[in-house]
């Protein structure tokens, strides 16, 4: 009762925090963010009422299969953007950006840290720098995603922008394995190249092919219904099934085999798009299904924001070197970039400010992370404290970014008076 009382809750919060403000004029995602830190363990939690909030951390984490199929239709979601005759367009521009924007973000975090290093050795160590400097690389797909659809937005900014945070995640798992393994090095001195090179490779390729396998399969298997809505259950089966299968993991000899679930679920969107003529209407049917639950998991998410981290000055200080040094090397790598593939002048200005909300991928990183021992756990708090500054901060930016590049439009005044209209006779009625 209390669980499905406090999602109850946590809904309902996120829903009524999106009236309180609209006047502010500011994205949906972000008030479903605020309404989880309202509901969350160190706000309304504090109170102790079971169902009310949510009293602690670990009832959050309680939630965590949640977060974990919401996860799986968002990348399934943004693996239906790569349909291959957009991509013949945008597909080098997408790699080639992709790939330098995430490698100088991890240049200007490790550079400043090390920096940091040198200036106050207490503070934090080579190895914490490195492994911070690799999970600068990741970006929260969901908060942008959510934006881009909230607003409708369509150009030639969002063209680019949703392939190349698929991307991201890619060369993402690849740099922090690669320095991962050099901080773990570092701290007890053995070097094991199967964890720096065979082990991120072999789960990238792992991943896509479990993704196209099950994406082929669903394919086939929606043939045999006529109704688009069986149709649709199907899809939403087969989503729930690949997310449940990414979480598989295994040895063969000293290799580890393991699943990306971000990386499984977007290939399964991509080969479904692209193999399946109807995917365009059943998507349509899937986004108003998923609505809810999208918005669930972003009040959980913020619900997960752990404050305590605000109480060290030392996490604070680091903390903010770490965000305007990530903030700085995402937005110079993805102007550069975009200025040597040639894109339009907007998709030069404003592409970077769209990669920086960072969130589940980065977090995900910071398990691993602990591994490191006490070193690890400054390495998550920091982490923490940034991913609750992007993920307040980063979904207003990208709307902004959006707007300033001409992909999102402003309501007609035609259809804005319609509703308005609409809206009067239903309450003289």
């Amino acid at each position: 009762m209390s669980v499905l009382l406090s999602v109850s809750i946590a809904l309902l919060a996120g829903l009524l925090m999106t009236r309180v403000l609209k006047p502010l004029k500011m994205p949906d995602v972000t008030a479903y963010l605020l309404a989880g830190v309202l509901v969350g363990p160190f706000l309304l939690g504090q109170l102790g009422i079971e169902g009310l909030g949510f009293t602690t951390l670990e009832s959050v984490a309680g939630l965590s299969l949640i977060s974990e199929v919401a996860l799986g239709f968002i990348a399934f979601s943004i693996g239906n953007e790569f349909r291959l005759e957009e991509l013949k367009h945008i597909g080098r521009q997408a790699v080639v950006i992709g790939i330098f924007q995430a490698l100088v973000a991890t240049l200007f975090v490790d550079l400043a840290l090390l920096a940091l290093y040198m200036a106050f050795p207490g503070l934090i160590t080579p190895a914490q720098a490195i492994t911070l400097g690799a999970i600068a690389t990741a970006t929260a797909p969901a908060a942008t995603l959510m934006v881009v659809r909230q607003y409708k937005a369509k150009g030639p900014l969002t063209d680019l922008l949703l392939p190349v945070v698929a991307l991201d995640d890619a060369v993402g798992l690849i740099v922090f394995a690669i320095s991962f393994g050099i901080a773990r090095t570092m701290v007890d001195g053995n070097l094991d190249l199967v964890s720096i090179l065979v082990n991120p490779l072999v789960e990238i390729v792992a991943s896509l092919l479990l993704g196209a396998v099950m994406g082929w399969l669903l394919t086939q298997l929606e043939t045999l219904f006529h109704s688009n809505t069986n149709r649709l259950n199907m899809t939403i089966a087969f989503v729930f099934l690949t997310a449940s299968l990414s979480m598989l993991e295994f040895h063969v000899g000293p290799v580890h085999i393991g699943f990306s679930s971000l990386l499984v679920c977007m290939m399964l969107g991509t080969v479904f798009c692209n193999l399946c003529p109807l995917s365009h209407d059943l998507m349509e049917k899937a986004d108003r299904w998923t609505s809810p639950l999208f918005a669930l998991f972003f009040v959980i998410s913020g619900a997960e924001l752990d404050l305590s981290v605000f109480t060290s000055i030392a996490i604070v200080g680091v903390g903010v070197v770490y965000i305007l040094f990530r903030s700085a090397g995402k937005i110079v790598g993805a102007y550069m970039s975009t200025k040597w593939t040639h894109c339009p002048p907007a998709v030069c200005k404003y592409l970077g400010i769209t990669l920086l909300p960072q969130a589940g991928v980065a977090l995900g990183m910071c398990l691993t992370a602990r591994q490191l021992g006490q070193q690890g756990d400054l390495i998550r708090n920091i982490v923490l404290f940034s991913v609750l500054v992007y993920e307040l901060v980063g979904p207003m930016m990208t709307k902004w970014a959006l707007t300033r590049a001409g992909d999102i439009h402003p309501m007609p005044e035609h259809v804005k008076n319609r509703r308005q209209t609409k809206l009067a006779q239903a309450n003289e009625k």
